[in-house]
């Protein structure tokens, strides 16, 4: 922006006409000199950031006021002269004189304050171009700055482009590994499937297999055991009857005795009771006889007796008894178990093994009774003498009930 004018005000002349030409002209002078009148078109305010440099004018500001008040002064001297020569015209030459020192003053005065304004205008010349060339490097520093930005703005959008470029080409990439796992696994779940239904078929062949040779095995071992049971427990019980008729004789012998010791009431009671026992015992010794009897003759091959309807009817009775008496050892009669009495129905196999376990069909009342009776049949199980009846028999007997009461299983 053009600085304002500065205007010096034109101090009063005296009335000679060659002091007001001289000051005249030194003023106009000095004016010319320090007034700078625009000449161009004020210039578009530039954004950029400018840097100057603000020169003090103090001391021509000084300077000027001391030219004010030396031609102050002048003009107070031209007054008095004027006043002098009023009323001395006497001292006019004097006076002129004295003016003509005053003009060659006031001329070095002009010529000092001319050349101190031509330092000042050099000044402000230099501070205008010294601005000049800060604005011209704030703006091209301005534009480096823009460019730098600008470069970093491309080069941001291309990383960002490259980057984009390169999440897509990874997820891509991932899709498609993401695809050809799905298909691995796909294939591996086939291939699994298959092998696994090929085993399945392998171990259901090899269990058909094997259970079939169990049951080859176990025909043949009950077979066995049947055979070598039927020997035994007819070994074990003559064995049982003997020791039995021992016992018994030695406690009937000892019973009489005390009974020849005791009242004859109390005799003749015990008595009663022996000979009760010895009927029951008797009655059950006769049965067991007759049922090993027909074992017996079934084991020795007797095929004419066992084809006979009567001989089978006797064998299968015999086969119950014996169930029974087996029964009947193992079973463990509960205490306090007296008026109490279940039924139990017992389902065989071909073997003589439990198809079923053993269930109540007429239940005591007491489940504790009734369990030590399902326990008893199981206990006693297998009952391989079935295999030993008729073929014509056999069947009707695989299923049949026990009764169990306190005085044993009937």
């Amino acid at each position: 922006m053009p600085k304002p004018r500065r205007r010096l005000r034109e101090g009063r002349v005296g009335y000679g006409l060659p002091t007001i030409l001289a000051v005249g002209l030194h003023l106009g002078i000095l004016i010319l000199s320090v007034v700078k009148w625009p000449f161009s078109e004020p210039e578009a305010p530039n954004n950029a950031i400018v840097q100057a440099t603000l020169i003090s004018t103090a001391t021509t500001t000084d300077q000027a006021q001391q030219a004010a008040e030396a031609r102050t002064r002048a003009a107070q001297r031209a007054a008095e002269e004027k006043s002098a020569a009023e009323e001395a015209a006497a001292k006019e030459q004097e006076a002129q004189a004295e003016q003509q020192a005053q003009q060659e003053a006031a001329q070095a005065e002009a010529e000092r304050q001319a050349q101190e304004q031509a330092a000042e205008q050099q000044a402000r010349e230099e501070a205008e171009q010294q601005a000049e060339a800060e604005r011209q490097q704030a703006a091209e520093q301005a534009q480096a700055e823009a460019d730098r930005r600008a470069a970093e703005a491309e080069a941001a959008a291309k990383q960002r482009a490259a980057e984009e470029a390169r999440r897509q080409e990874a997820q891509a990439e991932a899709e498609q590994k993401a695809q050809e796992e799905a298909e691995r696994q796909a294939r591996e779940e086939a291939e699994r499937k298959a092998q696994e239904e090929a085993e399945r078929k392998a171990r259901e062949e090899a269990e058909q297999k094997a259970q079939e040779e169990a049951e080859r095995q176990a025909r043949e071992e009950a077979e066995r055991k049947a055979q070598e049971e039927a020997e035994r427990k007819a070994k074990e019980e003559a064995e049982r009857k003997a020791k039995e008729e021992a016992e018994q004789k030695a406690k009937a012998e000892a019973e009489r005795q005390a009974q020849e010791q005791a009242a004859k009431e109390e005799a003749e009671r015990k008595a009663k009771e022996e000979a009760e026992r010895k009927a029951k015992e008797e009655a059950d010794r006769r049965s067991r006889e007759e049922a090993e009897a027909a074992l017996q003759r079934l084991i020795q091959g007797d095929t004419d007796a066992v084809s006979n309807a009567e001989q089978g009817e006797e064998a299968a009775n015999g086969f119950i008894q014996m169930v029974r008496k087996a029964v009947e050892q193992t079973w463990n009669i509960p205490p306090n178990s007296e008026g109490l009495s279940a039924r139990i129905s017992v389902r065989l196999g071909p073997s003589g093994e439990l198809l079923v376990p053993p269930s109540v069909a007429e239940s005591s009342g007491n489940a504790g009774f009734d369990n030590t009776a399902i326990q008893a049949v199981q206990a006693a199980a297998p009952f391989s003498e079935l295999l030993e009846l008729p073929g014509n028999v056999r069947n009707d007997y695989r299923q049949f009930n026990l009764r169990f009461d306190p005085g044993g299983v009937h």
